[in-house]
């Protein structure tokens, strides 16, 4: 059975306007928008940017009019705000309505509009996702059509809601509804932190283990926001100085994320140094004065031994030693440098101590990738177990499929990035040909760094921005890799998309991942990641390579990047021969 249009209605943001409608309405739009429960939103601009406030109510008139009273009576209120910038006021009802679908509503439009590049802040504190309820199965539907009519009145403010989707800030947003896991996982850590704070101790440790596309990154978000609405709300016993909370992340893409989230939620405007990278972190803070909780996500990718501008031993040991509480997001399969190489004893110490303090939580759900469980076992099989399997029938929302040629691979990347529902579709590669930033390549007659495969090639990612007018890097400085429309002229790396998603992913295996005598092989020889193949001091002083087990890690983060679909070339014969059998 079709679901019925949502019924949208705009009017002007002010008393007058909002009383003349209430006259003026009528039969099934009386009924709707002024007898049954709505969702609203309040939007209004600021040197071309919006603000808005998204609410839901039984009387969207005795509502709208109470916001208009506090503009009156508070001049530090969002509700001033909108009355001095003027702006409009979005209606929206639907016959299905009821107080759990319209919450639900209201919380996907928070989630949708602090994607939105031109929405500077939204003004709610948090939203209320809802479990199980009639007519739940029609949520989806009727925020795409309501967003579907949003969008045809301003574009700006309601972008295409497939670009949303793909955006890596919706991705990481802490506005996502949970999974049952990831609740519970939530509900675990906010119990522990309440504790430890009230217990007063130091160095505490709740740590969170999963792999790759398990959802981590959206249980971090949100229970970070969480941990600020609840103190908002006098729920944590804090000192004198308040809440002080920091969420650490030592990739650069995503500080940039987690610093665009903050803004757009507001807590900058009540919290400094809320996001950094780990040793900026540590190089400001001293243990003698200890912050309440540190978030700590991709934590694989802390230093574990120290560098030019790190000069400690550990970043997750000096981390907890500047906080009272540290949780961590970690996965061991994606540990992909020496300098953040964990030696086994080291890694199963921390385990071993959020354990047996009950602060040990594991995610198992794969949410990334539309893959089943026969594409996930296939990439298991060659990425954790060195086996090439017969390669499964696609499915409609997964495929995996094999090239003999990158240039025909190039082509059906392009084209899917060209469709509106997978645009972040990219080419990504193995660190195995030569790429050094602010430097010009060793034949001068090149450009760029490039992947090189025979006769095709192309530039290493970053490099093509170099053509992009002052204007254009302004409007893509916040985006990440993916995001941006040119890369689709270039080829990522781990480097560049760890951490974030891709709608399908032409994968190029280089020399240094190999097939002899019937495994797939890693050879650190033919890699360039220096990183990864360069020696490691251990604890007791000798030196050692794990180049094998490293580029290992780097081909199961490129391989599990794709939320739709695997393309893969191999430039190994051997293992291009390999591949190209096991298609069924």
């Amino acid at each position: 059975m079709e679901i019925a249009e949502p019924m949208v209605r705009k009017i002007e943001d002010t008393p007058k306007a909002l009383g003349q409608f209430e006259k003026e309405i009528s039969g099934e739009s009386k009924e709707i928008l002024a007898e049954f429960p709505t969702v609203y939103i309040h939007s209004w601009e600021d040197t071309d940017e919006y603000e808005v406030y998204i609410g839901e109510s039984n009387d969207v008139f005795r509502r709208s009019r109470e916001h208009f009273e506090v503009s009156q009576k508070d001049p530090n209120s969002w509700q001033r705000k909108m009355r001095d910038k003027g702006g409009s006021l979005y209606i929206l009802g639907h016959e299905h309505f009821n107080k759990s679908l319209t919450l639900d509503v209201e919380n996907c439009l928070m989630q949708y509009m602090i994607s939105v590049p031109k929405v500077r802040q939204i003004h709610n504190l948090r939203g209320n996702p809802q479990n199980h309820y009639y007519p739940m199965g029609e949520l989806s539907e009727v925020v795409s059509k309501a967003w579907s009519r949003l969008n045809r009145d301003n574009r700006e403010l309601f972008p295409d809601e497939s670009l949303l989707r793909s955006l890596a800030i919706f991705k990481s947003s802490p506005l996502h509804k949970l999974t049952e896991e990831q609740f519970d996982a939530r509900k675990r850590i906010i119990e522990r932190l309440k504790k430890a704070l009230e217990g007063g101790k130091r160095g505490q440790l709740i740590f969170v283990e999963g792999e790759a596309g398990t959802g981590k990154t959206v249980l971090n978000s949100s229970t970070f926001y969480e941990i600020f609405c609840l103190a908002k709300e006098g729920k944590f016993n804090l000192g004198s100085k308040g809440l002080r909370c920091c969420l650490l992340v030592n990739h650069e893409e995503q500080v940039h994320v987690y610093e665009q989230i903050v803004k757009k939620l507001g807590l900058t405007d009540q919290y400094e140094d809320l996001v950094a990278k780990p040793t900026s972190f540590i190089n400001h803070h001293s243990a003698d004065d200890p912050v309440d909780i540190i978030f700590v996500d991709e934590a694989h990718l802390l230093l574990t031994q120290g560098r030019q501008s790190y000069q400690g031993k550990n970043q997750l040991e000096d981390i907890i030693a500047r906080a009272k509480v540290t949780v961590v997001m970690f996965d061991e399969n994606q540990i992909l440098t020496t300098e953040a190489y964990w030696e086994q004893q080291l890694l199963n110490h921390y385990r071993s101590q959020a354990r047996e303090s009950g602060n040990y939580i594991h995610l198992y759900s794969q949410l990334r990738m539309h893959a089943g469980e026969e594409m996930m076992n296939w990439i298991d099989a060659f990425s954790k177990k060195r086996q090439i399997e017969p390669i499964p029938e696609p499915t409609e929302d997964y495929c995996i499929r094999i090239f003999s040629n990158p240039g025909e691979m190039e082509s059906e990347i392009r084209e899917k990035a060209e469709a509106d529902s997978t645009p972040l579709s990219r080419m990504i590669a193995t660190y195995d040909w030569e790429y050094k930033a602010n430097k010009r390549p060793s034949d001068h007659l090149e450009t760029y760094w490039n992947v090189i495969v025979g006769e095709w090639k192309m530039p290493w990612n970053y490099q093509c921005k170099a053509e992009l007018t002052q204007r254009e890097r302004a409007q893509i400085r916040e985006q990440a890799w993916a995001e941006q429309r040119h890369t689709i002229n270039e080829v990522g790396s781990t480097f560049t998309i760890q951490g974030f998603d891709l709608n399908y992913a032409g994968l190029i295996l280089g020399p240094s991942v190999k097939y002899r005598k019937g495994r797939v092989v890693f050879d650190p020889s033919k890699s360039c990641n220096a990183k990864a193949v360069q020696n490691r001091t251990l604890s007791d002083g000798s030196k050692e390579k794990f180049g094998q087990i490293l580029l290992q890690h780097e081909v199961r983060v490129l391989m599990t990047r794709a939320v739709d679909g695997l393309f893969i070339y191999a430039c190994d014969e051997q293992l291009r021969e390999a591949l190209l059998k096991a298609r069924r």
